[in-house]
């Protein structure tokens, strides 16, 4: 296969130049160009044509995610963002970023060399295979569904990677603060998921934040797993769901990990839960769904044709873990008509 062709947009020379060497050590990344802000970065995408680009969101002259916004709907491009501990990060990604890192705060050329080699890469070589929409879609929030069957005690479990962000949020904006409680892992990095529960708290009707052990799963509130080196389980104390936030090794080369959320719910729930799995690289929370699915739960999962990397749901799907695959913008419906059958 010929090496993916990068474009590096930052406006550090020091850091623009470790980060080319770095990538051109891997035989599958060559990096074309290079540019300091926007408008040399316009330029080079038109003469070297990149199948990826890593854009910094602070740049001068214009920022990465007007950049972005700008730049997506004329020439769509897989982007990599490379990002402080700042929620504009998910200001890029609604802009039509596929997917971000957190840029180290380290001056170590070792450190630096290992988030280049076991982060930036990865991300890299997942972008180059995302579909890139021509011009993103605005969904308008649909009519507000009802939920009815209050009589049991439902959990609703949820699973995304690579573009999950934002389908997550187009999921959750159609959920009326009716619903079951919500458990969700979004393979993001530590800090980042505190600022991504808080936006969604902010523009959904449900409530939304970072767990926390002892956190109770209530109808309406939507808890989202830290990023870092822990897991979270969903347990049963008095009755009630409640979550556990415990430090392990990472599963699927994931901490968070998917399949150890819905393996628990799968353990705890049993038929009273609904897992979905949504947009993401390789096969983490497939395994976890069809446990949750062989303990008689309902389940969801996002068709090939609304995935950024139809990866996690297609594994679930040709595992039989699937029951209803469906587009991204249909998850919502589907979630209503499935509890009121429950």
């Amino acid at each position: 296969m010929n090496p993916i062709k990068v474009l590096v947009v930052e406006d550090s020379l020091v850091f623009r130049e470790l980060l080319v060497q770095g990538l051109n050590m891997d035989p599958g990344i060559r990096v074309v160009g290079v540019a300091k802000d926007p408008f040399e970065a316009r330029d080079a995408i038109l003469k070297y044509h990149p199948d990826v680009m890593t854009l910094d969101v602070e740049l001068p002259r214009m920022s990465g995610i007007e950049f972005l916004r700008k730049l997506m709907p004329q020439y769509p491009l897989p982007v990599v963002v490379i990002s402080s501990l700042s929620d504009k990060v998910f200001d890029a990604m609604n802009a039509g970023a596929v997917d971000f890192v957190a840029k180290p705060a380290v001056s170590e050329r070792k450190q630096l060399e290992s988030f280049i080699r076991n982060e930036l890469l990865v991300k890299i070589k997942i972008a180059s295979t995302a579909k890139i929409s021509r011009i993103k879609q605005q969904i308008m929030p649909q009519e507000p569904q009802s939920f009815t069957s209050h009589e049991k005690n439902l959990v609703i479990a949820i699973g995304a990677s690579t573009g999950g962000t934002e389908a997550i949020f187009s999921v959750m904006k159609d959920y009326g603060a009716d619903l079951p409680g919500i458990v969700v892992v979004q393979h993001m990095p530590p800090g980042f998921t505190d600022m991504y529960a808080k936006r969604l708290d902010n523009q959904c009707r449900v409530r939304v934040k970072e767990a926390r052990t002892g956190d109770r799963v209530l109808p309406g509130t939507v808890l989202i797993a830290p990023g870092g080196d822990k897991h979270m389980h969903l347990v049963k104390v008095n009755g009630m769901y409640q979550v556990e936030i415990r430090q392990g090794p990472k599963v699927n080369g994931h901490c968070p990990s998917v399949d150890v959320l819905f393996e628990s719910v799968a353990k705890v729930a049993g038929s009273n839960a609904l897992g979905i799995i949504l947009t993401g690289m390789g096969g983490d929370g497939a395994k976890g769904l069809l446990a949750m699915r062989k303990a008689g739960a309902r389940t969801i999962g996002q068709d090939e044709s609304t995935c950024v990397v139809y990866g996690m749901p297609k594994v679930a799907y040709d595992l039989g873990a699937v029951e209803f695959q469906e587009k991204l913008s249909n998850i919502a419906r589907k979630t209503y008509y499935v509890l009121n059958t429950m």
